[in-house]
């Protein structure tokens, strides 16, 4: 059993500033000693294209250009290694888990993947030169794996396939996208049929006004809509994007099935999604399906809570009093995890093992 941890960034100012901000916390940090480490080993299948990248964050979010351009002041990088790290745009993407199930007012998410690929950041920004306030668990630094902004939208999504990556962004910087541009579902529908899509993916769009989420089923030749409460790592219509073995998959979404037929409160569902013997947490760390946090929000609250590791009680954070300016108090959120493989967030990790 591992004792790990989540640091809580908080900030409130422009994105070029919270890029510089970022980059100080980062310099000397075992999160980019140990991505160095990784790069040589693990040799990039992509192209970096400066002018390209630019271009489309110039079209789609060019308030996170901004922010890229602040890590690259504070941490004196060239631009290309920059967007290696957190640009997210022409990244390829390693098979993962993830469960999600939205009810009447919440919507509750395990976060399934590999230790050494976790940031342990949970951010919560409020940018002044536009875009909406956000809290969430960050990807690259730059992206977010899951979230809510001040609009009471929240998004989560689950990895597909890796068959035939195209030229786009990526889940989590599409997610950042989302929680920072669209104000509701259909806002976040539009901007998922618009951008390139580099991998294919299903986000889980829920907001306060909605009674039934939306589910977009996205890969780079095609996105398609549906309603729906759950959402493993299977597609429903593209199912010719499908990977052959899908057991795990189904497996977890007809235990959420299952409960869901008795009208899940917000505490029963994160207890289903965190308890460790209850079939949709995994411990599956080395196969990069690991759940690592179980996350959930709560818009009508406009409240967060999130537990590192299985079996726990969630930290909960009152995202309302944030947006009135009263800072949380708690530097690091804990937990415990059943594994021995190094976070690469709070120790020396390689890729040779």
């Amino acid at each position: 059993m591992k004792r790990v941890f989540t640091d809580v960034i908080q900030f409130r100012g422009t994105h070029y500033d919270f890029g510089v901000y970022q980059g100080k916390l980062l310099l000397n940090s075992f999160l980019l000693k140990n991505r160095e480490r990784q790069w040589k080993v693990r040799k990039p299948l992509f192209k970096i294209d400066i002018e390209e990248t630019k271009q489309m964050f110039q079209r789609f979010a060019p308030s996170i250009w901004e922010e890229l351009l602040g890590l690259q002041t504070a941490l004196q990088w060239p631009m290309k290694r920059v967007l290696l790290e957190f640009g997210g745009y022409r990244v390829n993407i390693t098979p993962s888990g993830c469960s999600i199930f939205a009810g009447k007012d919440f919507m509750v998410r395990n976060y399934d993947y590999h230790p050494k690929t976790y940031d342990g950041r949970y951010v919560v920004f409020e940018p002044s030169d536009g875009g909406f306030s956000t809290i969430g668990l960050s990807q690259k630094i730059t992206g977010r794996c899951d979230g809510m902004n001040e609009k009471g939208l929240m998004i989560g999504y689950t990895f597909m396939n890796r068959k035939r990556p195209g030229s786009g962004f990526i889940c989590h910087m599409i997610g950042r996208m989302i929680l920072e541009r669209c104000a509701n579902t259909e806002e976040a529908v539009n901007l998922l049929k618009e951008i390139p899509h580099r991998g294919s993916f299903s986000y889980v769009l829920f907001d306060r006004r909605k009674e039934t989420p939306y589910i977009v089923e996205t890969s780079p030749r095609r996105v398609e809509v549906r309603e729906g409460y759950s959402c493993t790592n299977h597609f429903e219509i593209l199912t010719e994007e499908n990977r052959h073995i899908l057991n795990d998959s189904k497996k977890r979404l007809e235990i959420i099935e299952e409960h869901q037929v008795n009208s899940l409160g917000g505490s029963e569902a994160f207890r289903l999604f965190n308890d460790t013997n209850a079939g949709v947490f995994s411990k599956l760390y080395g196969s990069w399906a690991g759940t690592i946090h179980t996350s959930a929000y709560f818009p009508n609250d406009m409240e967060a809570w999130i537990s590192l590791g299985g079996d726990q009680k969630p930290t909960k954070l009152n995202f309302s009093s944030w947006l009135k300016g009263l800072d949380y108090r708690m530097e690091r959120i804990e937990g415990n995890i059943d594994t021995d493989i190094p976070f690469v967030n709070m120790e020396k990790a390689d890729w040779y093992r």
